[in-house]
């Protein structure tokens, strides 16, 4: 059975004060564009009093984490998991694709606590897996596609947003362990001529080009200038909102084929991610994009490209995929850590051995 997850939106003080009868437990999912806080359940998964909050109007982490404690009047923290987007190196973090930066050590100091606990923000997504409900999820691909194995498996976890997030989760016995990495910044592989043609167009525009200049929303934008130039049209630089209206509405030929281009190279990008990491039992796809357009996205070349990898298309064939719908993974991710942490026994999960 899975277990119950707490509200997502913030109730009363009453409701409250029950979730935090035990301790204090404070979560976050920081990207570039937006901060989203929470406070965990410590006796199982999940969280409440969630809180989205926008990057830009805070000079700092730390403000924005003042700012939410203070709007929902809670106490200081007894242990805080924070997921955020970039590489962490001892227990830091220089945001990829912000200016804001943020250490272990600095929260330590400013709440006065030791249990604090920095994830990559994919990192914090892939052990939110296992307590996700088939409601959470869409498949991809597969006519049959259910609940993940009780034994041993290995899946993969990808995502577009402001950056291309991607992680993987192992289980071995009773063990989860993540696997966080910067698989988006390896280098972009065309795989037909359009594609090689979208390449060398980017070069005029960037040093060198990742796999995150394409599959992400300003690689979206990134696909629509390339294209328009490609087709000797001098469109106007549109954001990938814009663009995907476009395309939905059938305004715009080029948006159209830009959005299925992404699709498409984010299709190629998980098949790799995959063979890299041999996640044979399935791919994971989340992030701020792909959840809003499920329609287009199931539609979309993206699991043909996921397969099409030549001699082993028979194998990618039988792995399955899923849309993640549920709206915080990443906070639901981080609650299951700060659970582990604060009760600072070896984890029921085993999510990190050091604990």
């Amino acid at each position: 059975m899975r277990p119950c997850l707490a509200c997502e939106s913030m109730g009363s003080a009453v409701a409250l004060e029950a979730i935090m009868a035990d301790g204090c437990l404070l979560v976050g999912d920081i990207g570039a564009t937006n901060a989203r806080f929470a406070l965990a359940n410590s006796r199982a998964p999940g969280f409440s009093a969630a809180v989205t909050l926008k990057c830009a109007d805070f000079a700092s982490a730390e403000l924005a984490i003042k700012h939410y404690r203070e709007s929902i009047n809670a106490p200081a923290p007894d242990a805080v998991c924070l997921a955020v987007a970039g590489p962490i190196v001892d227990q830091s973090v220089q945001f990829t694709n912000s200016d804001w930066s943020i250490s272990a050590e600095e929260l330590t100091a400013m709440f006065s606590i030791s249990s604090v606990l920095l994830l990559n923000d994919f990192e914090a997504i892939a052990y939110s897996v296992p307590f996700l409900s088939d409601a959470d999820c869409l498949p991809v691909g597969l006519p049959e596609n259910g609940p993940l194995a009780d034994g041993d498996h290995t899946i993969g976890i990808l995502g577009p947003g402001t950056g291309l997030g991607a992680a993987g989760l192992c289980k071995r016995g009773e063990r989860y362990i993540a696997i966080a990495g910067e698989a988006s910044h390896g280098g972009f592989a065309p795989e037909s001529q359009i594609q090689l043609e979208i390449l060398t167009r980017l070069r005029e525009r960037f040093e060198r080009v990742s796999a995150e200049r394409l599959a992400s929303g300003p690689g979206l934008e990134n696909i629509y200038w390339a294209l328009a130039r490609i087709h000797g049209e001098r469109k106007s630089q549109l954001s990938a909102a814009e663009i995907f209206a476009r395309c939905i509405n059938n305004s715009d030929p080029c948006a159209a084929e830009a959005v299925q281009m992404f699709f498409e190279i984010l299709g190629q990008v998980a098949g790799d991610l995959v063979l890299t990491l041999g996640a044979r039992d399935g791919i994971f796809i989340a992030g701020g994009i792909v959840p809003r357009y499920p329609d287009l996205f199931i539609k979309s070349r993206f699991r043909h490209a996921f397969e099409n990898k030549g001699r082993y298309r028979s194998l990618m064939e039988c792995i399955p995929g899923k849309l993640i719908t549920h709206s915080q993974p990443g906070l639901l991710g981080a609650s299951c850590c700060a659970m582990q942490m604060f009760h600072g026994s070896q984890p029921a999960l085993g999510i990190r051995d050091h604990w």
